[in-house]
């Protein structure tokens, strides 16, 4: 092919740019608004619904709390926050692995939102592109269960490296489990030395005051 037939195509803006964008001014609303939004990241089966449940049960007589509850398909886990008395919502994402800014922007536009002090977002369940796609949260935090292995921030770095907060569910299955916490935190540091881990049961409610303690001092430096 002769070089003067050769087509060149200048991109501009990537996807990711355009993303981040986007997740810039849903963190600007939300600070706006006083809302301070938490992007909650896990692998299907590590507790996420149940871990925020008692998150909410422990911090709802202090603020007032919303759930944007994002899954492929179903809507089970916004059944389960409605019989709980939560104000939700469900997002269906049409097939997309996860939630992005734009998915979040049209969300908090059909769910108001203004008046509310914590708003969860329940991200889909696996780790790989939810760490990828900035939702435009205030916080992201990363639930990893017991039985899931010490060795996940070797084999997903990037969701350990995105994250503000990483909790460790289901430490009342550790007489079945090997898990090796001076080695998981260690892992955890390595990729990100600033995140807080906490070793959770949503089960027993074991560990649930130094993970709502630091929520709290979150939300009181957002304002």
């Amino acid at each position: 092919m002769a070089e003067n037939n050769i087509r060149v195509i200048d991109v501009n803006m990537g996807i990711f740019e355009m993303n981040d964008r986007i997740a810039d001014e849903v963190r600007t609303r939300n600070k706006a608004n006083g809302v301070f939004m938490v992007n909650l990241m896990a692998s299907p089966g590590s507790g996420k619904t149940t871990t925020l449940l008692r998150t909410i049960a422990e911090l709802g007589d202090e603020y007032k709390i919303g759930v944007m509850e994002a899954d492929i398909d179903a809507s089970v886990d916004a059944e389960k926050m409605a019989a709980a008395g939560v104000r939700s919502i469900q997002i269906h994402t049409g097939g997309e692995c996860c939630m992005d800014a734009a998915m979040t922007q049209q969300a908090l536009n059909e769910f108001e939102t203004a008046d509310l002090d914590i708003l969860f977002m329940e991200n889909v369940g696996n780790l790989v592109c939810t760490a990828e796609q900035d939702t435009g949260a205030t916080v992201n935090v990363e639930i990893l269960s017991i039985p899931e292995g010490d060795d996940k921030p070797l084999k997903y770095p990037l969701m350990f490296t995105v994250c503000q907060a990483v909790l460790v569910n289901k430490i009342d299955t550790r007489k079945f489990f090997r898990f090796d916490d001076e080695a998981f935190v260690e892992r955890v540091h390595s990729l990100n030395p600033e995140a807080k881990v906490f070793f959770i049961s949503s089960k027993t409610g074991e560990g649930f005051g130094a993970w709502t303690d630091w929520l709290r001092e979150q939300i009181a430096d957002n304002r």
